[in-house]
């Protein structure tokens, strides 16, 4: 949009001739693009798979087998590390092989192919490929909903045992059926004679056979979408498994193979006194439980949990106790602008939703755009929101350069993206950021992944100016206040708010939260919080570390001493006094020599003192026996 209308402002100077108010238009624009030309990502969030999505196994192959993408979320493979290539137009699924096989040593592909686009056209292109030499399976991946536009029923009604049948008379000979859910096929559907049906656990069984058969075979993997399962369960269609899975923590040796085995983004990092472990995200685990299939004792489920909800103050405090009104922000004659931004799938567009309602609520004039694409599958997403006196103030929604009013950034990778900072302009945009570490997808191949958290804040002081840019973990404080991070967004807007970054008044927003219809009381409750948040904001961090608990215990040691003490102590338990001390006497030792090599260092000594405990703590099945009767798993969960 710049380059557009600095070439219309060129051609304008052309026509008309000076003009030192367009030509100051100009140059502005030239700078903005120059600044913007400077302006790199530090990280990105790629959109991956959900948690518990049917595709973390289905698009798995063999060692030594090839497949080839299609269109759907399966897409998305392509940049994980499931040996999956190209792709074609939907229904031309498997003819880019039929053209390759003959000018290759490879004998055989897997072909993915989703189920909405089956019954769109791709049934053509199994038909198409029965007619040639080729050796294809087609892997139809049904997940009883068409995911990636919305979640939308099959047109037709289409079930396994109806594409198991067509397929059958095209003259697909080798049928396989591979379910998370045997028992539902029983004595309720009709499969061809000859077809098999197994558990996924056996997919890398039964593809094997499969890849051996000549000419065209089909798997079909039968698994309802994730997040299809996450909306019925809240309307209570699905079955809801009355158990959750836990990490203990003490245990983990942060090893990754649970991120290898289920490819999931719920498996979060947790930095400890011991070192980087793992946690399980509850508010996004969709209870896939693949997981547990990593060959590892820290995992345990709980049957029956419920999420704890912070306790004592937060449950008896008024949120707006003591919090004035805030100035609301003045609408000139250019409105107001904001870009809202963050992770897809939790609530970013419901942001912009919830603003739009609230303006429409006090007659002034809103527009909005949603840019979000594959964003609901945890990619980045963005919402710029428009609000002007009345609806014939507002012309173009999208915000350009240096424009924007307010950046409401729900999570601190998005917001320190090159299209969201080029929008800021110093010392005017209000920015606000949530500094929560939420991983991205690449975290489940790369065990010590990070995300370079002070550059992206150092980025957006930078852009904005120090006085201008707030940030507030808005992911952990909605955990601990209600149970759910779900809540963070809401609890951003009404940091927002606080802030004098909306031209709204509390009551519009709190009216159409309600009329939103979801969650009333907690997002209500969360825009409050995030007010309080904006006024006092280390009375609701100590709120959220309350006494006694994980959150509180679980900060890291910050001196020699402290490092020392604590390591001798879990010694002691882990063995007796005496081998706790063989540790303590190695390390004064060092110490000493340290002070008299280079006084006042002890960086040698901190390195020793960690990694000497791990080696004298070696986890066998006694160590992870005491670990778990020892009562302090008990006390953390």
């Amino acid at each position: 949009p710049n380059d557009i209308a600095i070439a219309l402002g060129e051609r304008i100077l052309r026509t008309i001739g000076p003009s030192d108010e367009i030509a100051a238009r100009v140059a502005k624009l030239r700078q903005f693009q120059a600044m913007l030309a400077e302006t790199t990502d530090i990280a990105s969030r790629t959109p991956f798979f959900c948690s518990g999505c049917p595709h973390n196994s289905s698009t798995k192959v063999p060692d030594g087998s090839l497949a080839a993408a299609g269109i759907g979320c399966h897409f998305m493979a392509l940049w994980m590390d499931r040996n999956t290539v190209g792709f074609t137009a939907m229904g031309g699924e498997g003819a880019q092989w039929v053209g390759q096989a003959p000018f290759s040593k490879r004998d055989h592909i897997f072909q993915n192919l989703g189920d909405g686009t089956y019954n769109h056209s791709g049934a053509l292109a199994i038909r198409f490929a029965l007619s040639t030499d080729a050796n294809i399976t087609y892997k139809i991946l049904y997940n009883d909903a068409v995911a990636m536009t919305g979640g939308q029923p099959h047109e037709g009604g289409l079930t396994v045992d109806m594409i198991a049948r067509q397929v059958r008379a095209e003259g697909v000979e080798r049928i396989a059926i591979v379910t998370d859910e045997l028992d539902k096929y029983t004595g309720k559907v009709e499969f061809p004679a000859g077809a098999t049906i197994h558990h996924r656990d056996d997919l890398d069984l039964v593809q094997r056979e499969l890849r051996a058969v000549s000419g065209i075979s089909v798997l079909i993997y039968d698994q309802t979408c994730a997040a299809e399962k996450r909306r019925r369960r809240k309307r209570g269609t699905f079955p809801d498994p009355d158990k959750r899975v836990f990490i203990n923590e003490l245990v983990c040796e942060g090893c990754g193979d649970c991120g290898v085995q289920s490819n999931c983004v719920s498996i979060q990092p947790v930095e400890t006194e011991f070192g980087r472990k793992r946690k399980i995200d509850q508010s996004s685990c969709n209870k896939d439980f693949s997981c547990i299939n990593g060959f590892c004792p820290s995992f345990v489920t709980v049957h029956g949990a419920r999420i704890r909800k912070a306790e004592g103050m937060a449950g008896t405090t008024d949120p707006l106790d003591g919090v004035p009104a805030p100035a609301e922000f003045p609408l000139g004659d250019q409105g107001w602008a904001a870009i809202i931004d963050g992770v897809g799938g939790t609530g970013v567009v419901t942001i912009g939703a919830v603003l739009g309602m609230a303006a429409h609520l006090e007659e002034k004039g809103c527009g909005m755009i949603d840019m979000a694409g594959l964003a609901q599958k945890g990619g980045s997403v963005f919402t710029h929101v428009r609000i002007a006196r009345s609806p014939a103030d507002i012309h173009a929604i999208r915000v350009s350069a240096g424009k924007a009013d307010l950046v409401l950034g729900c999570d601190l990778v998005v917001s320190g993206a090159q299209k969201v900072l080029a929008a800021v302009r110093e010392g005017h945009t209000i920015f606000l950021a949530n500094t929560a570490e939420i991983m991205p997808g690449e975290f489940t191949r790369s065990a010590d992944f990070s995300l370079p958290v002070e550059r992206l804040k150092k980025a957006i002081r930078s852009a904005a100016g120090d006085d201008k840019a707030h940030f507030f973990d808005a992911t952990r404080t909605a955990t601990a206040l209600f149970g759910s991070s779900l809540g963070a967004n809401m609890f951003m807007l009404g940091f927002a708010f606080q802030h004098g970054g909306l031209p709204l008044s509390a009551e519009a927003v709190e009216k159409a939260i309600e009329l939103n219809g979801q969650s009333v009381a907690m997002n209500v409750s969360a825009f409050r919080w995030g007010r309080r948040a904006a006024h006092q904001p280390d009375f609701v961090r100590d709120l959220v570390v309350q006494p006694g608990t994980a959150a509180q215990n679980a900060a890291v040691a910050e001196t020699l001493d402290d490092i020392i003490v604590r390591r001798v102590a879990f010694l002691t338990g882990y063995q007796n006094a005496a081998y706790a001390k063989r540790y303590a006497d190695r390390l004064a030792a060092l110490r000493r020599a340290e002070a008299s090599a280079v006084p006042g260092s002890t960086a040698v000594t901190e390195a020793v003192a960690r990694n000497l405990f791990k080696l004298m703590a070696v986890k066998d099945e006694y160590e992870v026996a005491r670990l778990y009767t020892d009562g302090s798993f008990a006390a953390e969960l």
